[in-house]
């Protein structure tokens, strides 16, 4: 069975419940969960939680076409806590239940959404991931665990150690399958699928269910139903685009004048030293800004991403590995400092703002002879918009979705 709704990427959590938002509780859900969710002012469904978590309660295999920012934590979170409270016996080191995310950012997310509702049913709640101390998750693993978050390289890890087993899961969530696709990790979740000892409910969340996802879905799902969500919006046409030729001499100037100028900015560049080394740059020109990449350590780039997060640091510089299932609101503008490798990194990049139905602008820094290269990029996404001389004075840069590209101003 496949449903299929329109709707943007997020719909308010709060507010009037209309035919299309329905209660938590009128999909089943556990009025412990509920209670939580009411807390923190969530008291209606987004389309995808709306269209799955009746079936995840009901131990259905679930496939879920949702992009980043649909709320699909809760979509799966809720059926995998509810189900997993209803038989609280967990032997030491074997959770019945068992998330796979593709990033220690997205595992640390996951986490702060289940940790308190967990709590409220009783149950442990861990994560365990690459670049933290695996001693200390160790530890925590060993005081009793019932829901792992994990990403597949530490889990084999702890799985290799024995102090980590998933022959008890019961429940098992593969969180952006698409992006595990992508970055490499589809033979380490065959790993884990491989040593499932017991009949299992599987709940698998994707932006695309293509190629190796299609692949999985055929071979490891039972009768999965699927749910899509789609956007009334392209990605693209959610956004303002502005493409910028600047002057080697002047581009951190110009990307100094676009970050002043806006409250929440992330600047992409392509590698680790160049995002270290403009945040150097941003910073002596006056503009609060900090990198994510993958050589911090992981309370770093924990702290780093809560301050933007909480707006206490205006400007994120980030590497494209770095920012894979970064899920962060309000973001008005993208910065591509360094052109992206290709029309799908432009994308996700991109991706980043216009979220929640609102606003968002992407500015990319175009140097003299990358200008084909751009255009290419454009051709393969659909837009076709003049790149626009500029230099670090020119007043657009102070109102970049209020002017129309090719509109000169005097």
């Amino acid at each position: 069975m496949t449903t299929a709704v329109d709707g943007d990427e997020r719909v308010p959590a709060a507010g009037p419940v209309h035919h299309d938002q329905p209660s938590f509780e009128s999909l089943g859900v556990d009025p412990a969960l509920v209670a939580v969710l009411d807390e923190q002012g969530i008291t209606t469904a987004f389309p995808i939680q709306a269209l799955t978590v009746a079936d995840g309660l009901a131990g259905r295999d679930v496939c879920g076409k949702a992009k980043t920012g649909s709320g699909k934590t809760l979509a799966f979170g809720l059926p995998l806590l509810q189900r997993t409270a209803a038989d609280p016996a967990t032997a030491p080191g074997r959770p019945r239940a068992l998330v796979l995310v593709p990033t220690r950012e997205l595992a640390v997310q996951v986490t702060e959404v289940l940790v308190p509702l967990g709590k409220a049913v009783g149950l442990r709640v861990v994560a365990v991931y690459g670049g933290a101390d695996i001693d200390r998750q160790v530890s925590k693993i060993r005081k009793g665990v019932d829901v792992v978050i994990a990403t597949p390289g530490r889990l084999i890890d702890l799985g290799d150690r024995g102090e980590l087993s998933v022959a008890d899961v019961e429940t098992l969530v593969l969180d952006e399958a698409d992006r595990m696709a992508d970055m490499g990790f589809m033979p380490q979740v065959e790993w884990v699928l491989r040593r499932l000892e017991r009949a299992h409910q599987t709940l698998l969340f994707s932006a695309t269910l293509d190629g190796a996802v299609d692949r999985l879905v055929s071979r490891y799902l039972t009768d999965p139903v699927l749910h899509e969500v789609a956007s009334p919006r392209t990605t693209v046409e959610a956004m303002e685009h502005r493409f910028l030729e600047v002057h080697q001499m002047d581009r951190v100037k110009v990307c100094a004048a676009i970050c002043r100028n806006s409250s929440k900015t992330i600047v992409f560049v392509r590698t680790k030293r160049g995002a270290d080394r403009l945040v150097e740059q941003l910073q002596k020109e006056g503009v609060r800004a900090a990198a994510i990449h993958g050589d911090l350590r992981q309370v770093q780039r924990e702290r780093t991403l809560a301050d933007f997060s909480e707006d206490k640091l205006p400007v994120l510089v980030a590497t494209d590995v770095a920012a894979r299932g970064l899920d962060i609101d309000a973001v008005d503008v993208v910065v591509h400092f360094d052109i992206p490798e290709d029309h799908k990194a432009y994308l996700h990049r991109s991706g980043r703002t216009a979220r929640a139905g609102q606003a968002g602008v992407v500015v990319t820094l175009v140097q003299w002879n990358q200008i084909l290269e751009v255009e290419r990029i454009q051709a393969r996404i659909g837009l076709r918009l003049p790149i626009v001389e500029v230099f670090s004075n020119d007043p657009r840069l102070a109102d970049l979705a209020g002017w129309h590209p090719g509109v000169d101003v005097a």
